[in-house]
């Protein structure tokens, strides 16, 4: 329980609370930057961003086939046109009866296939007024999306900048403290707080603050007979014991 070959005055002992109180305060500040990085806003407006990215892309696959196949009617009602126009100028210089019984039947079967084709025509214009439609909808959420997104992520990186200087702060107070420890003190308490969670806690009556126990009535009488510079680990939690 006593630690051979380190010793310090009870005072420089109790600025070990001071050093805890730094490295708790540097774990809260880790901890609270991690759960910023892992912002479960920031992560689902992310998300939603992406779906609409992919919805929006879509949309303009959409129109670009709608177009193509627009352009393939329209090519193909050019094409009737003019054989429209070559039948009627055969037809009005034709003077063969059956030629131009033979015209006529042409001519009406390409003004019913100009008609159909016009239908298609329309059905495909209103197919495509209604996806770009429904890519304006998109569009406009995905604006939405992208200002809130960047919103959280100003607010998050101001709050990220805040907890830096915090660190920063804490990390100078840590440092000119450590400076003013014994090394081997600090050697000691670093490495209990490695592997213990505490390096150093406050002993108040028979409990300590680092287990949150009381100290058995063995463990308490070896803790009161030794030294008052002498470093005692408390048994349970392996932190360093400052006595009161």
């Amino acid at each position: 329980m006593t630690v051979p070959g380190i010793s310090a005055p009870p005072a420089v002992q109790a600025r070990l609370l001071d050093l805890q109180r730094i490295d708790d305060e540097l774990t809260r500040v880790a901890q609270h930057r991690r759960r910023l990085e892992q912002a479960s806003d920031v992560a689902a407006a992310e998300a939603e961003r992406t779906s609409l990215r992919r919805t929006a892309a879509d949309r303009r696959g959409e129109l670009e086939d709608l177009r193509t196949r627009i352009g393939r009617v329209e090519t193909d009602v050019r094409t009737v046109e003019q054989r429209l126009e070559r039948d009627r100028s055969r037809l009005a210089t034709t003077s063969s009866p059956k030629d131009a019984h033979g015209l006529e039947q042409e001519i009406a079967s390409l003004r019913r296939r100009r008609e159909a084709l016009e239908d298609d025509e329309l059905g495909l214009m209103e197919q495509v007024e209604s996806v770009e439609a429904a890519a304006g909808g998109v569009a406009a959420d995905l604006d939405e999306v992208d200002q809130r997104l960047a919103a959280l992520r100003t607010d998050r990186d101001d709050a990220l900048a805040g907890l830096d200087a915090q660190h920063a702060d804490a990390a100078a107070r840590r440092a000119g403290l450590v400076g003013e420890l014994p090394a081997d003190l600090v050697a000691l308490y670093d490495r209990q707080r490695t592997r213990y969670g505490v390096g150093a806690a406050r002993l108040v009556g028979a409990v300590s603050e680092g287990s949150n126990m009381a100290l058995t009535g063995a463990d308490l009488a070896e803790v009161r007979a030794a030294a008052a510079d002498a470093i005692v680990l408390d048994p349970e939690s392996g932190c360093i014991l400052v006595r009161s």
